[in-house]
């Protein structure tokens, strides 16, 4: 009898019933984690010791939280869109895996608790830059630029490079210029990094009817754009070094990786095959990954010229 039972449960479970791992999904987590590893260097880096532990769990958490809720809000947004692209068809609320209430509500518990983590055990400061974040990506990204024009990914890239902002505030409480530099590095990143993607899912948004570079102005002109923001991001990569902040591990570390990036751009433009677009992609998150853990390097074992 038992075995029939739990014969008949399998049997009578839908294929599409809802599970943690959905709602894991929802939040994009290596995404967050990527924007997470930024906040913990802007941490590190506003301070000559080390981060105090309270401000360092609570404001990651914090941030964390609230990168997450933006994140579900983007699924809900974006699910009619998804549903007919090949790279996200299978994304839970456009599989309907998740409701669009259901999602909401996840998005909202975890936005406010990101917010009142970061009011009562780090500051207002940080609390309102990460909402105004969210509000940034979620919002005027995802429900307007995104298909309103092809310089969406320029225009709203300015909230994805929020993060070692957000952390700089976080232990200081104040907005400093090389925080902004901080920013700036992520903000110049963030086209070559997306266009690049772009290129290899041109059909997709073309289906889709997102007016993303390669579909308003073609591929050609979107790697000539990757490869002249490449350059732009080699020039501001060296801004740190050049103004103090930074010191020779910096400098050596970050002049490899773009360096590295720059024969991406320069193959992509050049002489690309099916896969030189993905393979950019690819190459362009490992070069900002990298290079904030240069810099955590560099801030804690500094060699001077």
């Amino acid at each position: 009898m038992a075995k029939s039972a739990s014969l008949q449960s399998r049997v009578t479970r839908p294929h599409n019933a809802v599970s943690w791992k959905d709602y894991y999904e929802m939040t994009k987590p290596n995404v967050v984690m990527l924007l997470l590893l930024t906040a913990l260097v802007g941490m590190c880096l506003a301070t000559p010791t080390w981060v105090d532990a309270l401000t360092l769990v609570s404001g990651l958490a914090g941030i964390g939280m609230l990168s997450a809720s933006a994140a579900v809000i983007n699924h809900v947004v974006d699910h009619k869109i998804d549903s007919v692209m090949a790279r996200t068809f299978n994304r839970p609320v456009a599989k309907g895996k998740v409701s669009i209430n259901n999602a909401l509500w996840f998005a909202g518990t975890l936005g406010a608790v990101g917010f009142v983590v970061l009011a009562v055990f780090v500051n207002m400061l940080t609390a309102w830059l990460t909402l105004a974040s969210l509000v940034g990506y979620a919002f005027v990204y995802t429900m307007y630029l995104k298909r309103a024009t092809p310089q969406n990914i320029v225009i709203g890239g300015l909230a994805g490079a929020a993060p070692p902002l957000l952390g700089w505030t976080a232990v200081t409480g104040e907005i400093h210029a090389h925080a902004l530099l901080l920013v700036l590095i992520i903000f110049t990143w963030t086209p070559p990094h997306f266009w690049a993607l772009a290129i290899h899912r041109e059909k997709d948004y073309a289906k889709a009817k997102v007016p993303m570079l390669p579909v308003t102005h073609g591929v050609d002109f979107t790697k000539t754009s990757v490869l002249l923001y490449t350059v732009l991001l080699g020039l501001v990569c060296l801004l740190p070094y050049l103004t103090g902040m930074s010191d020779m591990i910096y400098l050596v570390g970050s002049s490899a990786l773009n360096l590295g990036f720059l024969l991406y751009a320069i193959k992509l433009k050049f002489a690309a095959d099916d896969q030189t677009a993905m393979k950019t992609f690819r190459f362009s998150i490992i070069h900002l990954m990298v290079l904030f853990v240069v810099l955590l390097l560099d801030h804690y074992i500094p060699v001077s010229l």
